[in-house]
């Protein structure tokens, strides 16, 4: 996990949330995004400036059937519900209610990042003919189709990251589904700022990657 600058942010559930700017006020309802007029707005006039958060790959070699080394994976664009697919990092209050951290973002649209560290992913383990994302002009053997959904910090009880993405290993010769399975993972945030709840996330992302790849590998 890096990030390209810092604030010393902290989070209260308890009334004193510094949560983002932005508020859902029903789930069903991604579209009902209010501004939140308690504590951590900017003042009046002035612009905040986000902390700027990325994700890590850190898959490396892994063992693999033989038969993997010469496919060619395509890792499509992944899809998620509007409230979790953008630059803004979601914090789950309670089962219905989720609010955006504040100041802080992530560096690019959360699936755009997803499916690059995924690919870095794969790349990193030197078990595949070739991967990449559409468009990359690959032969293609196999898609990995993901959803994201959930990609959150979770402050019901204990602070934690939780990640967690369905995933399908799709024949691209044949058009059958090879393969499917949801992955997921939940890592106790260290500290209160925000940068000990992303890389809680990032942590819990880096064990989902993990697992995806394995299994993706195997399943070939």
């Amino acid at each position: 996990m890096t990030r390209t600058s810092r604030k010393d942010d902290r989070m209260d559930r308890n009334g004193a949330s510094e949560f983002s700017v932005m508020r859902l006020r029903r789930l069903l309802s991604v579209t009902a995004l209010v501004p939140a007029l308690g504590l951590g707005l900017a003042a009046c006039g002035s612009k905040a400036v986000n902390d700027t958060f990325d994700l890590t790959a850190s898959v490396s070699e892994i063992a693999t059937p033989a038969s993997a080394r010469n496919r060619q994976l395509l890792v499509a664009d992944p899809s998620a519900l509007k409230a979790l697919d953008s630059e803004q990092i979601l914090v789950r209050v309670s089962g219905a209610e989720i609010q955006y951290l504040s100041q802080s973002q992530w560096s690019d649209r959360l699936t755009r990042v997803v499916q690059s560290k995924l690919v870095e992913a794969f790349e990193n383990t030197n078990r595949l003919g070739g991967v990449g994302k559409p468009g990359q002009g690959l032969a293609i053997d196999y898609q990995l189709i993901t959803d994201v959904r959930a990609f959150e910090i979770s402050a019901e009880g204990a602070d934690r990251g939780v990640v967690e993405i369905s995933a399908k290993l799709l024949n691209d010769r044949n058009g059958t589904v090879r393969a499917q399975r949801v992955f997921r993972a939940e890592v106790p945030s260290s500290g209160t700022d925000n940068a000990a709840y992303v890389a809680a996330l990032d942590r819990a992302f880096a064990r989902v990657t993990a697992d995806i790849v394995g299994w993706t590998l195997q399943s070939m």
